[in-house]
């Protein structure tokens, strides 16, 4: 049977064709294009749910034909946290809604995309809260089964010994929550571990030019995996000797494993309408949970302001109910700018490898070995090697060969690959590697070799398909021993876990970068956490390109993505709340960020996947250190009041802002993109000093003392060259009665400095505790 591979280039010529002749259809035989839109208005002031739904049916009865009637319709009605809706509208009725006094922002339905245990003990994981521990004993604190997490996901798999509710108390009385029943799915699956689950049902037009809807049938059951992985990185309880097929055989657990989960499914495996996500967010606050994890996010390209990024919008009113929100930064790396989920008001989490490798060794006809890495659960072994071929040496007919020696889909000949080892240069970084591998297993092939610098700090999962990925002096020498040998054979050897990996971490090379496109004056991502090859619990897939002859469907395995990241830093923030219940979300977010490490396990600064040392635009402020957080000695309290000059500053009318915040609040009299740096961050980011102009900044910051109540703090800074830093006072002393003090940084940039980002460090010493703030400064 023909390959779909092999004809995927002539369908793409007649989806063109197809477009181009669509082209020339009449303007006005098209109706008004109808899709969903979200109309935000607000904080909720309105108790009466039903009198707040009718106002909006009559609000869309007001710009919709009456022969259209079916559309007066709400998709998704936002009441309780936040007020709005979403609904099917022509882009002329969107627009005359957003000139309604009373609506924020009408903006598109986004489709937002998925970025997708011996992490936990890489980081020194934090012991259960009855532990004795000098950090904890003088803390009265609650349980970490008192702390409910949200999971804003694909849903979940009840069945995963990870949800096993052993040893779980009463569930907390504050919880309001719900477990929804579906054809496959019971109540009886929640459980005093997994308290709640919930699912939306998505709706969609059957045509963009009609305003029919249907919905399917749904369920809270996780199809893919993903939110499974996701909610058992984050709190899954404690299962021993787990693997993935006999690789990363160990315990596997959260980061706070007597934390109890609610599960709320917003995304399919083609992604997560941003109306839902709201929705998902407004239900979560209203059931009770006390932080929410996201690993999800907008299109780093097509980032627009964030009164129209779902995400930043339900975060912003979680924040102020208490709620923190964690998410993922996205997996567009290294190129820079690209980071999503930039609002001050989330912790925005960037990915690193851990102290573990998967090697894949190459072993060729001549008896040499060769390290790669991958994980695949092949037959192949040493006793028997095959046919050795370079991409180009087997290409198909009238294929240019810069495309299959790039095993480009449609470049290889069938007949020439089949049952070969192939070797394929991946050099154009729009091809996964999914595809490449996809390419040389439908033409037959026995295993592929990919030779890939960029992502060799990744290990690519291929099934039961043989592979290696190896550098370029491997693959040198692999080419070389094809061309000088007359019948070249390899096989590709089952592959090891390493364990003690050095050095690790590593910022991982699919890890978006920063500065922020909306603002530079605030650094992001916030932080670091492992998320290469996080094993965890999946959901268990009978696929047979996954599932190695004669074995179960796996029930835990590797993932990676800062979709694996953003759980870690959920579970270690729901630690210090157990603890610290009295803390505020930016209180904990502080915490971590101060306490993070910027080192590795040879004691260097951390890399990133080139080997340079990273900076914050690649890995925040560090690492999350999880039990020096516990007790971080000062913290950088980020107000609400910050984030209402947030959004001045930023540029929106006071209008819109006591719409946001429901609060008669007055932007400062002078308001700038520039004022964003003085609000009361944990780190600072200065996105223009100009050199040639006196090149002088200086910026304020205030921290609560939550150690010691007699402690004394001095100053120590670590800058670049080109930049003078000074920090005034360079000592500060607390008291019974002083809690909070002031200080300020002032930036000096020396004239003959070099233009571009300098980054450096102000760390507070008391002998006791070491509170590091780190900052980025813009020389122009």
């Amino acid at each position: 049977m023909a390959s779909f591979l092999q004809f995927l280039p002539t369908i793409l010529s007649l989806h063109w064709l197809i477009i181009i002749n669509i082209g020339f259809i009449s303007s006005n035989q098209i109706p008004p294009k109808v899709q969903t839109y979200v109309v935000y208005m607000g904080s909720s002031s309105s108790t009466d749910v039903e009198v707040a739904k009718l106002a909006h049916l009559q609000l869309l009865s007001s710009i919709i034909p009456s022969e259209e009637s079916e559309r007066i319709n709400l998709i998704h009605h936002y009441s309780r946290a936040f007020k709005g809706f979403s609904a099917m509208l022509t882009e002329k009725e969107a627009s005359a809604l957003s000139e309604d006094r009373e609506v924020v922002s009408v903006f598109p339905d986004p489709i937002l995309k998925l970025h997708t245990t011996r992490s936990w003990d890489f980081l020194e994981p934090p012991p259960h809260p009855t532990t004795t521990s000098s950090s904890t004993t003088h803390h009265n604190h609650l349980s970490t089964e008192d702390v409910i997490i949200g999971i804003i996901d694909t849903g979940i798999w009840p069945e995963s010994q990870s949800f096993k509710d052993t040893g779980f108390g009463e569930i907390p009385s504050r919880w309001k929550g719900v477990c929804m029943e579906s054809h496959d799915f019971k109540k009886s699956n929640c459980n005093r571990k997994l308290v709640g689950a919930r699912y939306y049902h998505t709706i969609s037009t059957k045509s963009s030019y009609r305003s029919k809807m249907t919905t399917d049938s749904g369920s809270p059951r996780d199809p893919i995996g993903h939110g499974t992985h996701v909610a058992a990185t984050a709190a899954g309880s404690h299962v021993r000797n787990v693997s993935y097929y006999g690789l990363a055989r160990g315990r596997a657990r959260g980061g706070s494993p007597s934390s109890r989960i609610a599960s709320y499914k917003a995304c399919s495996e083609d992604g997560c309408s941003g109306s839902t996500i709201l929705m998902a967010i407004e239900d979560a606050i209203k059931d009770g949970v006390d932080m929410i994890s996201i690993s999800i996010g907008m299109s780093a390209i097509f980032q627009e302001d964030f009164l129209s990024d779902p995400i930043a919008i339900g975060a912003f009113h979680a924040d102020q109910m208490g709620v923190t929100v964690v998410c993922s930064a996205g997996n567009d790396g290294p190129d820079p700018s690209t980071v999503v989920n930039t609002a001050p008001w989330v912790f925005t989490v960037a990915a690193s490898t851990i102290d573990r490798e998967f090697k894949s060794t190459v072993l060729l006809g001549s008896g040499k070995t060769f390290p790669g890495s991958g994980i695949h659960f092949s037959d192949l072994s040493s006793s028997k090697t095959y046919p050795l071929a370079f991409g180009k040496d087997v290409a198909a007919r009238l294929t240019p060969l810069s495309e299959a020696r790039s095993c480009y889909p449609g470049s290889l000949d069938p007949e020439k690959v089949k049952g070969k080892i192939v070797v394929c240069i991946d050099d154009d970084p729009t091809i996964p590697r999914r595809i490449r591998k996809l390419v040389v297993e439908d033409a037959k092939a026995k295993g592929l070799i990919l030779v890939n610098e960029d992502e060799k700090g990744v290990p690519f999962d291929s099934g039961i398909f043989a592979f290696a990925q190896v550098d370029n002096r491997v693959a040198s020498q692999i080419i070389n021993y094809i061309n000088s040998t007359k019948n070249p054979t390899a096989t590709i050897l089952p592959p090891v876990d390493v364990v003690k990996y050095k050095p690790a971490p590593v910022i991982a090379y699919f890890s978006s970068r920063g500065p922020g496109q909306l603002t530079e004056n605030i650094i992001k991502p916030d932080i670091t956490a492992p998320g290469v090859a996080i094993l965890a619990a999946v959901v268990p897939n009978r696929d047979r390109t996954v599932v190695p002859i004669g074995q179960k469907p796996p029930e835990y395995a590797t993932r990676s993505g800062t979709s694996m990241a953003c759980p870690h830093v959920t579970g270690a923030a729901a630690f210090i709340r157990s603890v610290h219940h009295q803390w505020t979300s930016s209180m904990i977010k502080s915490a971590l960020m101060t306490t993070a490490t910027v080192y590795d396990n040879l004691g260097k600064p951390m890399a990133n996947n080139t080997g340079n040392y990273a900076n914050p635009h690649e890995m925040g402020v560090g690492e999350i250190s999880p039990l020096k957080a516990l007790n971080p000695g000062l913290v950088f309290e980020t107000t609400i009041k910050d984030y209402f000059k947030f959004l001045c500053y930023f540029g929106y009318s006071e209008k819109t802002i006591r719409s946001v915040t429901n609060k008669n609040f007055n932007c400062p009299n002078i308001s700038n993109d520039k004022l964003i740096s003085n609000i009361n961050y944990p780190s600072i980011s200065i996105s223009n000093l100009d050199r040639h102009r006196g090149g002088v900044r200086s910026i304020r910051r205030t921290v609560t003392n939550v150690g010691s109540p007699n402690a004394t703090y001095i100053a120590r800074v670590h800058a670049p060259s080109g930049l003078l830093v000074k920090v005034i006072p360079e000592k500060i002393a607390f008291s019974e009665t002083i809690k909070r003090v002031s200080f300020k940084v002032a930036f000096y940039s020396k004239h003959e400095a070099s233009s571009g980002y300098k980054f450096g460090s102000i760390t507070w010493l008391d002998g006791l505790h070491s509170v590091r703030m780190v900052f980025a400064v813009s020389v122009e």
